[in-house]
């Protein structure tokens, strides 16, 4: 049965995710002993202890949901499970990347931080946001993000599954947007408690800090096919890897997309790993009938068994 692991991005993380994997297996204490070396303790302190408003900031996020994501992941890993290919949702992608070895963990860590750090600077505080819109479909959102643009950026910035997509802009133009979306009849809008508008145009002054920090950083081919969130195709050259990750900071992630380019190479089983069950769940609305799993805590070991 060819299978793909699947990473969560940002916004899965809690205080304590990962702690029962640390605490029983060697694997994930190695990974969290050399997280803390690579950057500081503090980072290990935060994940497991919190305050949880340190933890929700950017620049926190992004290095501890990757190694709380690849500490779980290192655990099911020496019982031999060998993806067919592996997927992660913007901030995952670099997760993924470590699990196939194009990007070492210690030189992940850094850039992941960094990357927060370049991601929060791009947009002042209060200047931007991003809406959940459920219920419409792709076209129809395009078309109200269109309209809304009078009063700044708005775009579609995550096409999670069949009608769940994630818009982002200027905080206006984005409630504009959503005024329109509930008037064409969307089933549930959200407002996201993010600290920055993430994959639109408002963060292309990203791309050039993350170009220049990317160049400083080992690439090396993957060893298991790798499909990416700005094109929903598959890379394997060092240089397209950077490019995909430079561009997919201002650009929409294409998660839908992804899911169904991986089911169409024959995968038939999906395997998440990491904090929260958010993957599984886009899943059951993007192929309902293949089997997804999402390891999350030591309990969900038996699963991936049966």
């Amino acid at each position: 049965m060819k299978t793909a692991f699947l990473f969560p991005g940002q916004g899965a993380q809690y205080v304590g995710m990962a702690r029962d994997f640390v605490d029983n297996f060697m694997e994930a204490k190695d990974v969290f002993h050399r997280a803390a070396n690579a950057l500081n303790p503090g980072l290990v302190d935060i994940i497991f202890e919190g305050p949880e408003e340190q933890l929700q900031i950017t620049q926190v996020t992004q290095p501890a949901i990757l190694t709380a994501s690849y500490a779980i992941y290192s655990v099911v890993q020496r019982a031999g499970i060998i993806p067919d290919a592996v997927a992660g949702l913007s901030l995952g992608e670099y997760t993924a990347l470590v699990t196939a070895g194009t990007i070492s963990f210690e030189e992940a860590l850094p850039l992941v931080q960094k990357r927060g750090i370049f991601m929060q600077e791009a947009v002042p505080a209060g200047e931007g946001t991003m809406a959940a819109i459920m219920g419409l479909p792709h076209e129809k959102v395009e078309d109200i993000c269109s309209a809304a643009a009078e009063l700044g950026l708005v775009s579609p910035a995550n096409f999670n599954c069949p009608g769940q997509i994630v818009i982002s802009g200027n905080r206006n133009a984005v409630r504009r947007a959503m005024d329109l979306a509930g008037k064409a009849g969307a089933k549930k809008i959200t407002e996201l408690k993010v600290s920055a508008p993430f994959h639109c145009a408002l963060l292309k002054p990203v791309e050039e800090k993350l170009t220049v920090e990317l160049e400083k950083t080992v690439i090396n081919q993957p060893s298991v096919p790798v499909i990416f969130n700005v094109s929903a195709s598959f890379a394997d050259q060092p240089s397209l890897i950077k490019e995909n990750l430079v561009q997919q900071v201002s650009n929409p992630i294409l998660w839908e997309q992804s899911i169904i380019k991986l089911v169409d190479i024959g995968i038939e089983r999906f395997i998440s790993f990491g904090p929260g069950n958010s993957l599984a769940r886009l899943m059951k609305r993007i192929a309902p009938g293949l089997r997804t799993t999402s390891v999350e805590k030591i309990s969900d070991l038996e699963s991936l068994n049966n």
